[in-house]
This record gives C-alpha cells, structure tokens and sequence, in this order.
C-alpha cells in the first residue's frame, strides 16, 4: 500500500525534505543543534510579531503536552481558570484543569457555534476570582473558527490573561501580540508548520513566565523551569526530540519560502475552495456555516443514504490512498476532510474524484445529508 495522502488534522502528510531532515542523529549538546534550537524559538517568536515581549519555550510531547504544561506552569494554586467551550479541544483543557487540581469552570456553546465575547464579557464582571481564560481558535473538532481578537478584547479589558490554544492555526491563520493582546500561545509542529509530532511549544509573555516560578504541578512540565535552562545553555533538561527539531527546523525553512503565514494560509485556503466546491457537488453538506468555517478542517453531516456506512467509505478511501477523519461531534453523526499538510490542488481534486469513486462503488446517489438524529445509524 502506497503512502497516504493524510486529510487530517495531523498528523500530516509532510514534504520529502522534512523526512529527509530526520536522517541524520545530533548530539543533543553540540553546538549546531543549540543553534538549531534557538533558531526554531527565535522563529516561532517572529511569526507571532511576539519576538519583544514573549519568549518561546518547547516542551516534549503532543500539542496536548504544551497545553498542559502552559496551564500548569502558569496558572497558580490560588487562580481560577475559566474555558470557552465549543468542542473537545475546549472540553480537554477542562479536564486537563481538573486533574492538575486548579479551580476550574467552562462557558460552553454548541460545536457549531462560535464562542460569545459578551458572554464572556459578562461572565469575568461576575466573577473576579478568575485569573485566566482559554480558548481554542480554530476548534478542530469542526472546524469552526473563534473570535480570538473579540476574545482578547474583553480579557485585557478586565486585566485577565488569555490562553490560546492555536494547535490547528498558528502558521497559517495570523496571531498579532502587538495586536491580540494573550499570556500564551500554545502550538505544535505537527499542523499548519509542517513538521513531524513530537514537539510542542508555548509563546509566553516573560513577565507571566518571570512569575511562575514554583507554579507547575509536574517536574517535566514546568515551562518555567524548561525556560531557564534553555536561557542558561541551550539545552533541553531532558532528552530532545532531536530527529523531531531537526525536522521542524526544515519545515520551518520551507514555510518562510512559501511565504510565511500568509503564503501558507493561501494554499490552505485555496485547497479548502477546492474541496467544499467539490463536496458540494456531490451533495455533502457542511456543518459549519461558510463564514464561521476556518480554511484548515471541514466537518460534513453523514449523508442520508442508508448504503453510507462510514467505516467502509472510510476503508475504501484508504485502499485510494487518502485517510480522512472521523467526526467528533456531540451535536451531528460527522466526518471530517482537512485541507492542511504538504498537499496542493492536485492532491485536493485526486481525492475529490476518489470520494465520488467510492459513492458510486458503494451505490451511494448523494451525499445529503440525514436530519439530525437519524444519522446515527451510519456510524
């Protein structure tokens, strides 16, 4: 079977080069990979405009690992967290909160729709023992896309620090901090970047950091701690990921040559064109509504066909060679295309024709989709 092509939310299919950048091993001490690794944090610091006021730290792990150590480190024993909920992403800082024992409550919104600003405007005059907020940007259990500026507005207002969790959009939808005022970004190679899982990172305002010290709950997740030993010597505590570094630097190289944020954001942007026309066509419907729809992941409601069962749909795309996603979803029976990852229009149209294949295959006449409710039968 020949390599997929991943319409996922990452991991992702990635360029030759960044797999080849993996070949070779680093002495975790020696001066070139030091160098690479300030190279990555300098970088990652740039493409938030943040390079003045934040400093970058990376943590071993999934993106969930940054998540977890930035919640962590940053949010002391006496602090209130309050998330904004509109998907699984909103529901696992949630649950990351409550584990970690910090005093923790939740707005939550149905999966298609945005979180409410003025909800939370009212919500932090209510309750002044909340220290921090977070929210998800671009919420990849649908594909929805917050408003992180509207968000960010209202928390500098009221002196509250933001926690953004930019997993499925930072590198190709912007983040300004001289713009969109947040505490941290948390974000992980594996996405819009490029690169391979294995590495997560924060961008977190030093000031916040400065005042961290002795906050985490967990040895390997104190971002504090992490920070000040990059500081001091450009090394990890632990052992690096350093086939993962090595990769991510090169990913890094080709996201500037394509243009940086905006260069990517248009590829993505232009491939989710391609596939919502496509889908269209061939009757499937989006969950969410086009202006609320982020250009890096799309949920489409479960057709009404009876002969739709997604695991086959699903088995005969991959024997294509194209994996795609299965829904997430509370509110719908769902699943989702992404359009992020080293793939362009060829790959978008190739999978487009191997989707109206496979409904033809299955007797499949229309993607429609089922009224809510009645779809479950298709899973």
């Amino acid at each position: 079977m020949r390599e997929p092509i991943l319409l996922t939310p990452g991991p992702l299919t990635t360029s030759a080069t960044v797999k080849q950048a993996m070949l070779r091993d680093w002495g975790s001490r020696d001066a070139a990979f030091i160098a690479l690794n300030q190279r990555i944090r300098e970088r990652l610091l740039a493409l938030a405009q943040a390079a003045d006021s934040h400093v970058c730290v990376p943590v071993q792990g999934s993106g969930t690992f940054a998540v977890e150590a930035t919640i962590g480190t940053l949010v002391p024993g006496d602090g209130r967290l309050l998330v904004l909920v509109n998907g699984a992403y909103g529901r696992r800082m949630v649950r990351i909160a409550e584990v970690i024992g910090l005093a923790v409550t939740s707005l939550s919104w149905p999966e298609d729709e945005t979180v409410d600003a003025q909800a939370l405007n009212h919500a932090l005059a209510a309750d002044q023992a909340i220290t921090h907020v977070a929210v998800v940007h671009c919420e990849t259990t649908s594909g929805i896309l917050n408003p992180l500026q509207d968000v960010a507005d209202v928390c500098a207002r009221h002196r509250r620090s933001l926690l953004i969790d930019a997993m499925s959009s930072f590198g190709a939808l912007p983040i300004d901090a001289g713009q969109t005022p947040f505490a941290a970004v948390m974000a992980s190679a594996n996405k819009c970047l490029e690169g391979v899982p294995g590495v997560g990172f924060a961008l977190i305002r030093r000031e916040a950091l400065e005042a961290a010290k002795n906050n985490a709950p967990s040895l390997s997740l104190d971002l504090y701690d992490q920070w000040q030993g990059l500081e001091a010597n450009g090394q990890w505590r632990f052992t690096p990921p350093t086939h993962v570094l090595a990769a991510f630097d090169q990913a890094l190289d080709e996201h500037a040559a394509e243009g940086g944020v905006a260069g990517r954001g248009a590829r993505y942007r232009r491939n989710h064109q391609i596939l919502v026309e496509g889908m269209s066509a061939l009757g499937f419907a989006m969950l969410v509504p086009p202006p609320l729809q982020a250009p890096i992941i799309v949920t489409f409601l479960m057709p009404a066909d009876p002969r739709f069962v997604f695991a086959e749909f699903y088995d005969r795309l991959r024997e294509k060679g194209f994996a795609i996603y299965p829904g997430k979803l509370t509110v719908a029976a769902s699943f989702r295309i992404g359009c992020i990852g080293r793939i362009g229009e060829a790959e978008i149209r190739a999978a487009l024709a191997a989707i109206g294949e496979t409904m033809r295959e299955m007797g499949v006449a229309s993607g429609a989709p089922a009224l809510r409710g009645e779809s479950e039968r298709h899973e």
